[in-house]
């Protein structure tokens, strides 16, 4: 592999919502280097990729950010980082301002007011919101975009980040990177379990495939402290369309309803993951399928419902067009999807200070990568993108003086050549032409994957499952997911775009295993469906405490943090009850 060694300021890893927004505050607040290194294409990349029809975090009018604290605290049943949730929640309309100035379409009212949906959401027209955020950070003077880039592995010395190597996707070429800080913004992890469909639908999922818990992975490697990742996000959506149910719920007042026509969404509760309980449960006790009851909506309504779709997952339309039914017709079936480790909607993910900073010196985190703040869809990503770009800045400016803003891009990164590489880059870049060199094996990255996803569905509280697990299984889901991980050493690619899936599946399984271990390490049954422990079935005030991790040796080691509440603002990183698995 031909080597590019660079050096930067700031290096943002992932160039989704989060990453591009921060490199746009960067950019305007500084004239630092940034790097950008995105796996795809900034363009149409990250979970905002495809648009969305609506901003899900707003405080609308009447409402302070509290009352969106109040909210997130209740829905994920008291497990919150409340003073992340509040600094999240203080900057949400103030970055919905941003994006609307760079030419975002916010839907108003006759009265030049947006225009509500829910008590916490603003209509707008975002198809086109990823390429608008995705100009505006590449367009400011001092950031570069590597698109296609693979990164694999932080460089640490001293528990603090120097950098990061990776590889193109496209081409035979091994990137060393040093940077004063850096960024994760890589997502969650989507595709530890079996999915809803099976075999070519097999990506037809609800959180983006692509997805691969790099930057969980990349953390617990250098030894980051992580968070809740026993906090699962399940999402209730269409059956076999995955498209989203909250479009129907809120636009046209669908309850939910078992086959018998009873409602019974309010018998189960009305929390994010209680909504999935419901459903679950009605199906186990013969009652089902389940449905959002949508006959006899008005042909108005039902043509709302078509456009809607049409804008985020056509395949819903298509399915209605194709029965000759639509849903003011039939009522539209609803399931359960596989498990995801997601920051945004759970608090998965690092744990991090009310600057977004890790446990390793000089990185930070933001968006789903980032733990302890829940629910917080596209602004509240924007919002923490903010955040740690500042925090990096006030960092930086702490070791050394500012960069002229007169730099362009061409000088905007220093090249070296493969005699300066580190030995942690020697060694990183042997590894990835170990797997180039190989002979081909006996099994391939996809082969090992499906074995992942059927461990973990069976033994880790999967669909199959109903989401259940017990102390056993989840010890028999570890001894298994831990024998497939020497297997991905062996693995050969013909070329980086394969040598890129070997590193996924390596990533998927890294996090599978602390997730077995948060799983195990909690002791109850707090987020319905979320897991459901067949040890522990109920909820215990017990268990009002932070299941955090290490890895250490190859293996997780799990620690309890006490809650931080409005009364206990302050960071805990006192160690309490700590024990390893």
């Amino acid at each position: 592999m031909r080597t590019e060694r660079i050096r930067t300021d700031v290096l943002i890893i992932g160039g989704g919502t989060a990453g591009c927004f921060a490199a746009y505050v960067i950019g305007k607040k500084s004239g630092r280097k940034v790097l950008i290194a995105e796996k795809a294409n900034i363009k149409r990349s990250g979970c905002l990729a495809a648009g969305v029809n609506a901003l899900n975090a707003y405080i609308t009018e009447g409402r302070v950010p509290q009352d969106y604290v109040d909210y997130a605290k209740k829905d994920a049943h008291g497990i919150v980082r409340e003073d992340l949730l509040l600094t999240m929640s203080e900057r949400l309309n103030h970055v919905t301002k941003v994006m609307e100035d760079l030419g975002l379409v916010i839907l108003k009212d006759e009265n030049g007011k947006y225009v509500a949906r829910g008590n916490r959401n603003i209509k707008i027209n975002g198809e086109n919101m990823k390429p608008i955020l995705a100009k505006a950070a590449a367009e400011q003077e001092n950031v570069t975009v590597l698109n296609h880039v693979n990164i694999t592995d932080y460089k640490t010395e001293n528990k603090k980040v120097t950098g990061a190597v990776g590889f193109s996707v496209n081409e035979d070429i091994f990137y060393d990177i040093d940077a004063k800080a850096v960024l994760c913004a890589t997502g969650g992890a989507a595709g530890l379990y079996r999915p809803n469909n099976p075999g070519f639908s097999r990506h037809k999922m609800w959180y983006p495939p692509f997805n691969t818990g790099a930057g969980y992975a990349m953390g617990l490697l250098s030894g980051a402290e992580m968070t809740t990742f026993e906090m699962r996000f399940i999402a209730l959506r269409c059956k076999d369309t995955i498209a989203p149910t909250g479009t129907i719920a809120q636009g046209v007042g669908a309850r939910q309803v078992n086959a018998h026509g009873d409602i019974y969404e309010t018998k189960y509760g009305l929390t994010t993951s209680r909504r999935v309980y419901g459903t679950v449960m009605e199906n186990r006790e013969g009652n089902g399928p389940c449905y959002l009851r949508t006959e006899g909506i008005s042909k108005e309504q039902e043509q709302d419902l078509y456009k809607a779709y049409l804008n985020m997952a056509p395949s819903q339309t298509l399915k209605w067009m194709e029965a000759g039914k639509g849903p003011s017709e039939e009522n539209v079936e609803i399931e359960g999807t596989e498990p995801y480790i997601v920051g945004g909607h759970t608090a998965s993910g690092y744990w991090v200070d009310n600057n977004r900073a890790t446990t390793i010196e000089g990185l930070y985190a933001a968006g789903d990568v980032a733990g302890g703040c829940p629910q917080k869809y596209v602004t509240g990503a924007l919002a923490e993108g903010e955040i740690a770009a500042e925090a990096i800045l006030e960092y930086l400016n702490g070791k050394d003086d500012d960069r002229s803003a007169a730099e362009n891009k061409e000088e905007a990164l220093e090249r070296g050549g493969e005699q300066e590489l580190s030995q942690t880059a020697i060694a990183k870049k042997a590894e990835y032409e170990s797997h180039l060199n190989a002979s081909r094996s006996l099994m391939n990255a996809e082969q090992l994957e499906e074995a992942m996803q059927k461990i973990m569905d069976q033994y880790a509280g999967g669909i199959s499952t109903d989401y259940r697990y017990s102390g056993m299984s989840l010890a028999k889901a570890d001894e298994k997911i831990a024998a497939l991980l020497p297997v991905v050493d062996t693995l050969a690619a013909t070329d980086t775009y394969e040598l890129m899936q070997i590193y996924e599946l390596r990533e998927r399984l890294i996090v599978c295993r602390a997730v077995i271990a948060h799983l195990a390490a909690r002791k109850e049954t707090r987020w319905h469906s979320f897991g459901e422990n067949t040890d522990y079935p109920q909820q215990s005030e017990e268990w009002m405490k932070y299941v955090n991790s290490r890895m250490e040796n190859g293996e997780i080691k799990i620690l309890y943090r006490d809650l931080i509440t409005k009364e206990n603002t302050g960071l805990n990183t006192a160690e309490k009850g700590a024990g390893e698995r």
